[in-house]
């Protein structure tokens, strides 16, 4: 009896130690890459960084201190000596409906044909996207077959979301941040904003970190318990990364979400918007293609306060200026306008206080098809910029995969020329003919296309503009 009582006890032993074995290899640096000797220590500190734009041909708004974007991804690859790391939720790069007839489609063919021929010139292609229906995209066998490393995460099994997280790791050292998919939608017919820094090795091996993240939960089904000390945050919010940004002193550090993917001192998305919001004194501008707080759940909906609660505190207590724009489109939520009024409403019977809400409006074609929805998702202060991937509807926080980039001046710097930049973007947009302002006596009918006609000619164009000027209201 009591040999059998040792056994016991001798197996409960193995057991355990298995178990610690393998809960202490799923926590060193094992999994972790070698990161080509670069430290905090030996990193670059001295950045550029310029804002990219994709601005469909018949949207009449200026790229005024702007790259577009196809050029900036294709100086990234053109700056390309050891690797490119690119995380998207989509590839569709190469077009293959009725769009193949204009030329729509041709940059997203022409961007693949840059990614394949990266193996010819030895820079090593490794993809992260997001598994859907066991399926992989054509673009990504394609590249698989020249050379490219294609890892999935099974997003369902995760965490019953989706990967959101669109960013390139270009040689460690330089990247690209914004709301562009691997999408040919994205290179064309879609509005879109992001930020391409160069020769920041100290901020980029950061986001590498992210990139690696993904990478390891390929095959799994499960969030390890404990992550590798190579995947914790090298700055956050609490300690920003101090450097200079073209000429000036700014400090910075990513976000991500959901909580399961923040590994030890990475700040979540939710935790750096809020940041953000609290830390201006001026104004805050937003872009946004969705804007809904509240928690979808089958047939009842939950209030969820966290932003939300944010923006009216900064209205009423601060006395900040606080702008809106927010895409018009098939899929926007009937309940955004009330929440839009919601917030305005606030300001009816106070002085010092400003809050503007206007509401993006795409081109529909003759055949049906969207020219111009507005796919930005970021936000501008007097203090600092986020850029993003998430429309700000809370799901997006609490189960999807999405990156942040927080950007702010020093405490002793006076000037912010990426910010200033940013809030000029904005504020062509604003003025924009494509930008209605929310009024008391119409409601907008998003959620049934109220869009523009197909575009006039420019003689005809100057004939509209007092109809459809930047005063015009839905």
């Amino acid at each position: 009896m009591k040999s059998q009582q040792k056994c016991i006890v001798i197996f409960a032993l193995v057991c355990c130690f298995a178990v610690l074995v393998a809960l202490i290899f799923s926590a060193v640096d094992v999994l972790g890459e070698d990161e080509d000797g670069i430290n905090e220590e030996n990193c670059s500190r001295d950045c550029k960084a310029v804002l990219v734009q994709n601005i469909p041909d018949r949207i009449f708004i200026s790229h005024e201190d702007t790259m577009p974007l196809t050029t900036g991804l294709e100086s990234l690859l053109n700056r390309a000596r050891k690797s490119v790391e690119i995380v998207s939720p989509l590839w569709a790069l190469n077009s293959t409906d009725h769009w193949s007839h204009y030329t729509y489609g041709r940059q997203g063919q022409h961007l693949l044909k840059e990614l394949m021929d990266l193996k010819s010139k030895n820079v090593h292609l490794r993809v992260v996207y997001g598994l859907q229906n066991n399926t992989i995209a054509p673009e990504l066998k394609l590249l698989s077959k020249y050379g490219a490393e294609v890892h999935d995460v099974n997003m369902t099994a995760l965490t019953t979301g989706e990967l959101h997280s669109s960013f390139w790791v270009v040689d460690r050292k330089h990247m690209y941040i914004g709301s562009a998919d691997m999408d040919w939608r994205s290179l064309s017919t879609r509005k879109e904003l992001g930020v391409i820094i160069y020769d920041c090795s100290c901020l980029v091996l950061d986001l590498h970190r992210i990139f690696s993240l993904y990478k390891q939960l390929q095959y799994r089904d499960f969030v390890p318990a404990i992550w590798s000390k190579r995947l914790a945050a090298l700055y956050n919010k609490e300690k920003a990364l101090s450097f200079q940004l073209n000429g000036t002193n700014t400090t910075a550090f990513f976000s991500s979400s959901p909580d399961k993917f923040s590994p030890k001192d990475r700040n979540r998305d939710l935790q750096a918007i809020i940041h953000v919001i609290q830390e201006a004194r001026e104004f805050i501008y937003i872009s946004i293609t969705d804007y809904l707080p509240l928690i979808i759940q089958n047939s009842h909906n939950k209030y969820w306060s966290r932003i939300d609660e944010m923006l009216r505190e900064a209205l009423i207590l601060k006395h900040i200026e606080i702008r809106m724009l927010i895409s018009c489109r098939q899929q926007t939520h009937p309940l955004t306008s009330n929440f839009m009024w919601s917030l305005k409403s606030l300001c009816m019977e106070m002085s010092n206080c400003s809050m503007e809400v206007k509401f993006f409006i795409p081109w529909l074609l003759q055949d049906g098809s969207l020219i111009g929805t507005n796919h930005h998702r970021y936000m501008v202060t007097d203090k600092s910029v986020y850029i993003g991937n998430f429309d700000w509807v809370a799901n997006e926080f609490l189960v999807n995969a999405g990156t942040g980039l927080v950007i702010s001046k020093a405490k002793d710097e006076r000037s912010f020329s990426l910010g200033e930049q940013l809030k000029g973007v904005f504020e062509r947009d604003w003025q924009s003919t494509h930008s209605k302002t929310l009024q008391p006596s119409k409601i907008p009918t998003c959620s049934t296309n109220t869009v523009f006609p197909s575009p006039l000619l420019k003689s005809q164009k100057s004939q509209t503009e007092n109809e459809n000027g930047p005063n015009a209201s839905l």
